[in-house]
């Protein structure tokens, strides 16, 4: 009898399924809508359906049944696991089962399962790492009040904040000031402060107004470039935290990083060269994608061992 194992990658923006056999060759892919709150009955009614539509599709491209039971199923989530699990399990008949935060599937599929520590900076930030021996580490992921250094949210945040001070008369002339109201149709940095508080503009519109920073600094604006510099200096700071945590100094440590920020290379260059400072780190973009990583957890959870085969892009 044929055993089949899925990894989903759960997501603000998106969720990405994976379905594949015993042997690790995946079969099929789908993809749905966001689904990492479920607080409320309109919540719960779109997380079912995210998790459910593109788990079917995959089913679909496979060439299996709806209905079709996982030996092994790992669900990573960037809102954590909470209130989930028994969601998950009323949707799918699973044998071996887990349901994790998306730091923990990014990591596996940056590197393939192997040890490590992996740098995500998306909407937010959070730095994870594991070691041979299973010791995990994690460093940030605070959320957008008291934390996510570095993230895409951030990013704006600090653009705001320069454009504020140029408009009361306490801080340097940027053009993040005027790309800022064009982008949004503000008349003032103070009335597009007010409208991010509003929930016309939720976290991750506001995460993606960040590449008008990148812009910025690419004409020659210096505070534009002092908010790349420090967003790489503040994303290699969690990473090197992680690190320490579970790895040796001179431990040959693989450091991978993910998420839309490092799509700039001023970061993503800042970052680097930090993190290659420290002898014995190997540092480089992801091996797989992150619902892949879902799917190695998911033959782990279920004591397989099979090697993946055909994954497609998840990007």
């Amino acid at each position: 009898m044929a055993l089949y194992f899925l990894g989903v990658d759960g997501g603000q923006s998106s969720t990405t399924a994976l379905v594949a056999n015993e042997t690790g060759q995946v079969l099929g892919m789908g993809r749905g809508g966001p689904c990492n709150h479920v607080s409320a009955d309109e919540a719960r009614t779109k997380f079912n359906a995210a998790i459910g539509g593109c788990v079917t599709q995959a089913l679909e491209e496979a060439g299996l049944d709806d209905g079709t039971e996982f030996e092994g199923a790992c669900l990573g989530f960037s809102g954590g696991p909470a209130d989930k699990e028994a969601l998950v399990h009323q949707l799918f008949t699973i044998r071996h089962a887990l349901v994790t935060n998306d730091a923990l599937i990014a990591l596996s599929g940056a590197t393939a399962g192997a040890p490590g520590v992996i740098t995500i900076a998306g909407t937010g930030s959070i730095s994870y790492g594991r070691n041979a021996a299973g010791k995990i580490a994690r460093v940030g992921g605070w959320g957008y009040v008291y934390g996510d250094e570095g993230g895409g949210f951030d990013l704006t945040r600090q653009a705001l904040r320069a454009a504020l001070r140029q408009e009361e008369g306490w801080g340097p002339e940027t053009m993040l000031h005027a790309m800022l109201l064009e982008a949004t149709g503000a008349t003032t940095a103070n009335d597009l402060l007010h409208r991010f508080y509003t929930p016309a503009f939720p976290r991750p519109k506001i995460a993606a107004l960040s590449p008008l920073v990148e812009r910025a600094a690419a004409a020659g604006d210096l505070i534009a470039g002092d908010i790349l510099d420090v967003a790489g200096q503040q994303l290699a700071s969690i990473t090197m935290a992680a690190r320490k945590m579970i790895f040796a100094p001179t431990e040959a440590a693989r450091v991978s990083y993910i998420g839309g920020v490092f799509r700039t290379e001023r970061v993503r260059t800042k970052f680097e060269t930090i993190v290659r400072s420290q002898a014995g780190n190997e540092v480089g973009p992801p091996q797989y994608g992150p619902a892949a990583g879902a799917l190695i957890e998911a033959f782990r959870i279920a004591g397989v061992t099979a090697v993946l085969r055909g994954v497609p892009d998840e990007k």
